[in-house]
């Protein structure tokens, strides 16, 4: 091969991104292309913010997703863990009898969702329990603890400090199209994508999730705390779904306990969709937000279509079947090549 095709090889792999990221984003672009072409109302500022808006939640929900996948697990629970953190919060500061305020509101999701999160790790690290049946699990007990001991009623009015918040953009704009919003809690989970992908890429606990994703035999041996580090993974998730709660919550305005569970669908499908492994050991921060956008992109372009919700979730549940069984035949023609090239290596041995 010449030294420009070896160039121009190594120019299309770093274009197309270690989890085929670049794919993704071209094929984004070709949906809102396309969308815009159907539907010249779609390639407008206010709908672009309409679906910035909207991945908010899905976002922070799926960087938590996306930390479990890696790991090697599967997880959710998140949507429960999620609501029982905000509610339980909004129900603990309804008259803000301590005076504790945002702030205080917001440590006391992160502590509820801690603790929720070290229920699941500890069950799956400490008796090393397969990860769907635990959080399923768990997924039911959080939601009947919700309903059963801290309330069902929905609450119409938040406590002031939340209220005042949730009318809060970050840009507003006027444009032929109407009226533009972005809101300002874009901020923190544009924030919490920024840290994760560095702790991902530049800490050597984030190298430890991969490895244990890899192969946790081989992450064992390598002289890894797999225990320590599931446990400190499935902690994290349950804070950062506590934060996409409290968020959902604050932008919805009130607080309803059977909101959020019943879409997990739609989290799992974005984290798959953005280059995770099912199988573990493999995922990007940047993958997860072009998944999350596709998602969001795609829901926005049906409604507008006037499709039913219901094909909705099939267009979504289409997705992720597609995107697991490309994954699955990537790695099974992997393991083939990988095979061979065990095979030949043993003749040249042999001869």
């Amino acid at each position: 091969m010449t030294a420009r095709g070896v160039t121009a090889g190594a120019v299309a792999h770093r274009l197309r991104g270690s989890n085929n990221e670049g794919i993704l984003a071209i094929v984004l672009v070709l949906l809102v292309v396309g969308m815009s072409i159907a539907n010249p109302a779609f390639f407008t500022l206010p709908t672009a913010f309409s679906i910035l808006r909207s991945s908010i939640v899905p976002l922070i929900l799926a960087l938590g997703v996306l930390l479990v996948i890696i790991s090697g697990g599967i997880d959710v629970s998140f949507a429960a863990i999620a609501v029982f953190a905000a509610y339980t919060t909004v129900m603990v500061f309804e008259g803000d009898t301590f005076g504790l305020g945002l702030v205080g509101a917001v440590v006391s999701a992160l502590i509820i969702g801690a603790l929720l999160g070290l229920v699941n790790g500890f069950l799956i690290a400490r008796f090393r329990l397969p990860t769907l049946i635990v959080t399923l699990g768990t997924q039911g007990i959080f939601n009947g603890v919700l309903l059963a001991y801290v309330g069902s009623r929905y609450i119409a009015n938040l406590p002031d400090p939340m209220a005042a918040i949730s009318t809060t953009n970050l840009i507003e704009v006027t444009t032929a199209g109407g009226h533009a919003y972005l809101h300002v809690l874009v901020i923190p989970a544009a924030i919490l994508a920024l840290a994760l992908s560095l702790v991902l890429r530049r800490t050597m606990f984030g190298r430890s999730i991969y490895a244990i994703g890899g192969d946790i035999d081989a992450a064992r041996r390598a002289g890894i705390r797999v225990t320590r580090i599931q446990l400190v993974v499935y902690v994290v998730v349950g804070m950062m779904a506590a934060v996409a709660g409290m968020i959902y919550m604050i932008m919805g305005r009130s607080a309803n306990p059977h909101e959020l569970v019943g879409g997990e669908l739609d989290i799992i499908a974005a984290v798959v969709l953005g280059g995770a492994s099912i199988f573990g050991g493999r995922g990007s921060v940047l993958g997860t937000v072009l998944g999350v956008l596709l998602i969001q992109v795609i829901n926005n372009s049906l409604t507008l279509a006037g499709v039913p919700s219901a094909w909705q979730r099939t267009a979504v549940g289409v997705l992720l079947v597609i995107g697991v069984g490309v994954q699955a035949l990537a790695a099974r023609g992997t393991w083939r090549a990988r095979g061979r090239l065990g095979i030949n290596t043993a003749r040249e041995v042999t001869a």
